[in-house]
């Protein structure tokens, strides 16, 4: 990699973040308080989810969200950020460089395949993040503030023991719980 393209990444994804909190905060100063939502990654908590200017990047975002949230705090200013795991959106064709019908179509074909990689058999999708991000604005998160919060399916928890509910390897029937 060379030295522009981890400026260039680290501006994308971590200058753009630090001007965007800036540019909210008078505004919210004014109103008595507000919510900032950043945009992270999975990426920016686990290594080997992407390359390392992304995680880099990504972790910049988490913990610059940290920083932010407890400046702002005494202004009524929340600051947290979204980490989205693996959501079915044309990104991952962007990133291997295909064009954007060939990436819109693969983004149409993995939510079959992501539901194995991690313990929600469900597919990420756009709205998930958008659920997330309407929590995080809302009254019901007044108390929330310097989180990144995975939306994720549970891919940072990591798998489950098994998933089967008649085998004896089970992690509930070897605690003795019944599962229903």
């Amino acid at each position: 990699m060379t030295a522009e393209s981890w400026d260039r990444c680290q501006s994308l994804l971590v200058r753009s973040v630090v001007f965007g909190i800036k540019h909210a905060i008078a505004p919210m100063r004014r109103r008595g308080g507000g919510s900032i939502i950043n945009t992270a990654s999975i990426a920016g908590e686990r290594a080997g989810l992407g390359s390392i200017a992304y995680g880099v990047a990504k972790a910049g975002v988490i913990h610059l969200t940290k920083m932010a949230a407890t400046e702002l705090a005494p202004a009524k200013i929340r600051v947290n950020a979204i980490s989205p795991g693996m959501i079915a959106t044309s990104i991952f064709g962007a990133a291997l460089g295909l064009p954007r019908a060939e990436s819109d179509r693969m983004a149409e074909a993995l939510p079959g395949h992501m539901t194995a990689l991690q313990p929600l058999p469900k597919a990420g999708l756009p709205e998930d993040i958008a659920q997330a991000c309407l929590f995080l604005a809302s009254p019901d998160a007044a108390f929330v503030t310097g989180i990144s919060m995975p939306v994720d399916g549970g891919y940072l928890v990591g798998s489950q023991i098994n998933v089967d509910p008649d085998d004896q390897r089970s992690l509930f029937h070897a605690l003795g719980i019944a599962r229903g």
